[in-house]
């Protein structure tokens, strides 16, 4: 029976999976709390699912998603959350799949030379896996959702002035920008592992963070879940 991975970015997320398995159990470990279970594909097999929340920034979700790698051995990782939109033609609640993942500010000629890198040719950004990024895609059509295959650009700091914007969209030429997929993406690849990063966009990343806070994404929790659920079924 194959594993999935899913990482979500909320406790509602992750409650909102587990309603869709069977088979439930819930332990703390690593830090965080693991969802796991199982559930029927629309081929009539079943999988399995852990699922839980990878927390924010490069290292917290680099741990919870090795942690989940060597815990569960999975077949694939699935990382959704959300993130600021720097595409004009993009809006609140659209979704950017994660074509590309690049970071901020990580030097990669020197962090790239790591496993997939060699040194002689570092790795420079990480990708999605095409197949899940296809699955996925028809996913969201199916579910009426405005998305796109693009850039996503990673660092540890929040974007939130038109400077700032700028900068990122200059080094990265990014299509959203947040705090985690590239982590997602490279230690999966450091694992051998097909990844998809899932991003809905909460605002145009011209919010303050004491205001982003507030926000009320619940309604983003449902719909994230409910496109982890159906990838998974379709996988």
């Amino acid at each position: 029976m194959s594993t999935i991975a899913i990482i979500g970015a909320m406790d509602e997320e992750v409650a909102n999976i587990a309603s869709a398995l069977s088979d439930i159990t819930v332990t703390e470990e690593a830090g965080v709390s693991v969802t796991r279970g199982t559930i029927e594909t629309n081929k009539g097999t079943r999988v399995n699912v852990a699922a839980t929340v990878g927390g924010m920034g490069t290292v917290n979700i680099a741990a919870t998603t090795q942690h989940l790698i060597d815990a569960d051995q999975p077949d694939a990782v699935i990382f959704s959350g959300i993130a600021g939109n720097l595409n004009t033609h993009l809006h609140i609640n659209d979704v950017v799949l994660g074509g590309t993942l690049r970071y901020l500010d990580t030097d990669m000629r020197l962090v790239g030379q790591w496993k997939p890198g060699t040194a002689d040719q570092p790795v420079e950004e990480f990708h999605s896996d095409d197949r899940l990024i296809e699955v996925a895609d028809k996913v969201l059509t199916d579910l009426s959702v405005h998305h796109i295959t693009g850039i996503i650009a990673t660092g540890n700091y929040f974007v939130d002035d038109p400077k700032k914007v700028e900068q990122v969209i200059r080094e990265t030429g990014a299509d959203a920008v947040e705090m985690e997929g590239a982590a997602v993406a490279h230690v999966a690849a450091r694992n051998g592992l097909p990844v998809l990063v899932i991003r809905a966009l909460s605002d145009n990343a011209d919010t303050d963070y004491v205001e982003f806070k507030e926000f009320d994404i619940s309604e983003y929790a449902d719909t994230a879940a409910k496109i982890a659920v159906n990838i998974v079924k379709r996988m």
